[in-house]
């Protein structure tokens, strides 16, 4: 059997803050787990999410940097509809989260918006217009 994918790890400056964003957008992390060096959320279907510090990931490697340069993942949120895209955009921009890309009627035909986590890691969110 090949590997399978079954966990997208972010590696996060702040836990606390990671979550909390997350959390807006319906993931269950216990209140708990802010304090912890790695945390992982189930979301079904044999898959997870994981959040490392990254003191945690220097203590397995202390070369370690963060990336710079420019996006190098994003995570993307599928809404029930165009008007929750432009619902979860607004609450994480008024939440103080960075908006790159406000919410757009996409050529593809989805409702479309980009913000950016506590760690500017960038999260899509979308819906299929006319749904």
């Amino acid at each position: 059997m090949p590997p399978r994918l079954t966990v997208v790890e972010l590696v996060v400056s702040d836990m606390a803050a990671a979550l909390a964003f997350y959390r807006r957008l319906g993931l269950d992390a216990p209140p708990e787990a802010d304090g912890q060096p790695h945390v992982e959320v189930d979301l079904g279907g044999g898959m997870r999410l994981a959040f490392d510090t990254e003191a945690t990931v220097r203590s397995i490697d202390p070369s370690w940097t963060p990336p710079s340069g420019g996006k190098r993942n994003a995570l993307a949120f599928a809404c029930d509809s165009p008007t929750e895209v432009d619902a979860v955009y607004a609450d994480l921009v008024e939440a103080g989260h960075v908006g790159e890309l406000a919410p757009w009627d996409a050529a593809w035909g989805m409702r479309y918006a980009v913000v950016h986590d506590p760690d500017g890691s960038q999260v899509d969110l979308f819906a299929v217009l006319g749904e």
